[in-house]
């Protein structure tokens, strides 16, 4: 496994900013995140964050809706039990939610429309969709956004609003429906100019996909093949549209 001071420098490459080294933090517009080591396993996502405003209530909460937490509320953080959340590790964090005093991370370069502002969406993969809703929308109180079963597609995605990203529960049609955990999958970044960012990061070595319309309207997406510490990770951008 490669170090934790290689993942960083390949985020800070994929991502356009340098991150906060005695935390291996960055800070984005509407997330932030962490990157660890670890010993065992392979490299990719290990934790899913909520941020709440009140811990405590958000425990007692979670709780009454048969999720039971672990961790002392001291440290202000708990996690939910594993067997509740289907396998994915998810964890609370008492944090101010309003966006208050979170500057994002500083810019690698001068421009800021190559650079990546924020997450646009967290896929988790689950060979249950309507357990998926059972928990995202019905335990955790997340609003469902979007059902949609696409043969050609090969999947039913489910979208689930979170502030302003969406966590997307994607499950495989061919593989049908069974009781086997979910798994945290990849990530979508939002850019502001799609084109300077591809520009960006193939000039700088990385593998990245041709540019391409994406699956929501007045998108254009490309595919990061490379420096992801193995995540599944797109690039998103909305293209404006033209006046009538």
């Amino acid at each position: 496994m490669r170090s934790l001071e290689a993942a960083v420098a390949d985020y800070e490459l994929l991502l356009g900013r340098r991150a906060d080294h005695p935390n291996t933090l960055f800070q984005l517009a509407n997330m932030r995140l962490q990157l660890r080591s670890s010993a065992a396993g392979p490299e990719g996502l290990c934790e899913l964050g909520f941020a709440v405003g009140d811990l405590g209530r958000a425990r007692q909460l979670l709780e009454r809706r048969a999720i039971p937490a672990t961790g002392d509320t001291a440290a202000r953080r708990f996690s939910l039990a594993a067997a509740a959340t289907h396998g994915v590790p998810i964890s609370a964090i008492e944090r101010a939610i309003d966006g208050s005093g979170a500057e994002p991370s500083p810019l690698v370069l001068a421009d800021t429309r190559a650079a990546v502002t924020g997450l646009d969406h967290v896929v988790v993969r689950s060979p249950n969709p309507e357990r998926a809703i059972a928990l995202y929308a019905g335990r955790l109180g997340l609003s469902l956004r979007l059902d949609r079963t696409e043969p050609m597609w090969g999947a039913r995605l489910l979208f689930f609003r979170c502030g302003d990203l969406i966590i997307e529960i994607a499950h495989d049609l061919k593989g049908g429906v069974s009781d086997g955990p979910d798994r945290l999958w990849g990530l979508s970044w939002r850019v502001p100019d799609v084109g300077r960012a591809h520009a960006r990061l193939r000039a700088q070595g990385v593998a990245v996909s041709e540019v391409r319309a994406g699956r929501r309207p007045h998108t254009q997406v490309f595919t990061v093949k490379s420096h992801t510490a193995q995540v599944p990770t797109l690039m998103i951008s909305s293209v404006p549209m033209p006046d009538a």
